[in-house]
């Protein structure tokens, strides 16, 4: 059934109803209680946007499908993070905190939990090594640039870009997303498939998703459904966005208020948005298609920084203050080990469970030290 034809649930539901509480919540300082109930919708709007893109995704195919959700994720993320701008009071670090926060928990949390399901449900987590391995080589390459340079440029007292730096990081980030993203999708684009199609059971058997046609793939959904859920997509995302500037205050009063670090701000902000692609990640792989949650722990990654940094860029034109980007040490020491554990993982093309759990000892890790830096 499409979209427009079942019954109606909730991630029809959420974006208008999102909407509704927008207007009526524009312009004021809600207490904690509102706050909360607020919070609930701006969730369910993150939650419905995301849910609509992976069906825009299902109709355009993969890899074009983790792209779209990456990109998504991605708008939503750079809108937390413009509205806290704005409206904070020390944001300084704040697009360095969520951006990073962003890296670790998608190439540790997401990666590390898809390789766990998968090498525990089918005793190896399989994928292709040549794809995954270019995602995260750009990675690396973006995260290099954007975030532990500005620590060591001298143009600018302090972990800042120049004027004339940060030009050429945002120019030079686009430029890595955008050869990636021609590399993904049209040069080699069989790199990024999944290794096995479909869904294959713990006995070895495929088990395919609804296949009404009988062609042995999974029935994408009918234009009609893809354009309905690209509208949902759209008015989701306008929810998020105005709901991110009412709630700005309230997230800083809940961070100081239980006694956590400022920066914590940013890890709140990168969980918030990266729990869909969380959750689709863990069922990809729980499916034997830990390909398509790598694409998308890489690609979610690769997002944050490729077209946040370039916006955050554009942003500080009217911004005031200093835009602080470099990584502090235990940072940079934690981003240099989750990028040899991820090189290790990714050379095999295949994982062992332990290989996952590591990668979540690290998320865990990262957590942990920015509650006691």
């Amino acid at each position: 059934m499409t979209i427009l034809g079942r019954r109606l649930d909730w991630t029809i539901l959420a974006p208008p109803a999102a909407i509704v509480v927008l207007v009526l919540s524009w312009g004021r300082h809600p207490g904690a209680v509102v706050a909360i109930g607020i919070g609930i919708f701006l969730i369910g709007a993150v939650l419905s946007a995301v849910h609509h893109a992976e069906v825009v995704a299902h109709r355009v195919g993969e890899p074009f499908g983790s792209l779209l959700l990456a990109v998504a994720v991605t708008v939503i993320e750079v809108a937390l993070i413009v509205t806290l701008m704005v409206s904070g009071s020390d944001t300084s670090a704040l697009a360095r905190d969520t951006v990073f926060a962003a890296v670790m928990i998608t190439v540790n949390g997401i990666a590390g939990l898809a390789l766990l399901i998968g090498a525990l449900k089918y005793r190896m987590a399989v994928f292709n090594p040549e794809g995954t391995g270019a995602a995260l080589m750009t990675v690396v390459a973006l995260a290099a640039l954007t975030l532990v340079l500005p620590r060591f440029t001298t143009s600018t007292p302090g972990p800042e870009f120049s004027g004339a730096q940060l030009t050429f990081a945002a120019i030079a980030s686009l430029a890595l997303y955008g050869i990636f993203v021609f590399t993904q999708t049209v040069k080699h684009r069989d790199f990024f498939l999944p290794v096995e199609e479909g869904d294959t059971t713990e006995d070895g058997q495929v088990d395919w998703p609804v296949d009404e046609d009988g062609d042995g793939h999974a029935d994408p959904p009918s234009n009609r459904a893809a354009l309905a859920s690209l509208f949902l997509l759209l008015v989701g995302l306008v929810a998020v966005v105005g709901l991110a500037k009412v709630e700005s205050y309230p997230i800083e009063d809940a961070v100081e208020a239980i006694g956590f670090p400022h920066s914590f701000v940013g890890v709140v902000i990168a969980l918030l948005v990266l729990l869909p692609e969380s959750i689709a990640a863990a069922r990809a792989a729980a499916r034997n298609r830990v390909q398509t949650s790598l694409n998308l722990a890489y690609g979610s990654a690769m997002a944050s920084i490729g077209l946040t940094i370039p916006a955050i860029a554009v942003a500080s034109i009217w911004l005031d203050g200093p835009l602080v980007l470099g990584l502090e040490p235990t940072q940079m020491v934690l981003l240099l080990v989750s990028v040899i554990v991820a090189v290790l993982t990714v050379v095999p093309g295949r994982s062992k469970s332990l290989q996952g759990f590591v990668h979540l000892v690290l998320l865990a890790s990262f957590v942990f030290l920015a509650i006691k830096p």
